[in-house]
């Protein structure tokens, strides 16, 4: 692992934790998680198993220390570490398609998807509360919105990160394709 591809990785959850603190919440204290899209992103630009490893768990305890879901910090971690695996495998599966936009977009949105769905399962089951209503309210007022946000956020904020890589000399999947 080499240093600039760590302070790199460091910007982009860094940025998505700024912007995951300002944004207010919307349902019960849930908010769109930026720091998912940048940890997407980061996957993209270094699809390896230790800097997802990184990724992953970075994103999971900054997810959860700045929470304003009740007892969201423990959902976070998990969400996100098992979440950043998932896309990590999406990635290399899809790894001839993930130059197409319309592809990693989808891609970013099934993460967020999944990423929501985890994170609701292990919060409404570590409350003790009865799964089934609140599941369904809240995948349906929050995380399909959330969805929906990370894909245009994605497709906003990836072409800008792209072209600095290309620009810098850091060393991603970017500049070897």
């Amino acid at each position: 692992m080499n240093t600039k591809n760590l302070v790199l990785m460091a910007l982009l959850i860094g940025i998505g934790t700024a912007l995951y603190i300002v944004i207010p919440g919307i349902v019960q204290g849930m908010k769109p998680d930026f720091i998912l899209t940048m940890m997407f992103i980061g996957i993209l630009l270094f699809p390896t198993f230790k800097e997802t490893f990184l990724l992953g768990l970075t994103s999971g305890v900054l997810s959860g220390l700045f929470t304003t879901f009740p007892a969201g910090f423990l959902p976070n971690v998990i969400d996100k570490f098992i979440t950043a695996f998932v896309f990590l495998a999406i990635v290399l599966a899809l790894k001839k398609l993930t130059a197409n936009m319309v592809v990693t977009t989808i891609s970013v949105a099934i993460g967020t998807l999944i990423s929501g769905i985890i994170f609701l399962s292990v919060a409404l089951f570590a409350m003790g509360t009865d799964v089934g209503a609140p599941f369904l309210i809240l995948l349906s007022s929050v995380v399909l919105p959330a969805v929906a946000f990370n894909a245009v956020a994605f497709i906003i904020i990836y072409p800008i990160i792209q072209k600095l890589v290309k620009r810098s000399n850091f060393q991603t999947s970017l500049s070897q394709a």
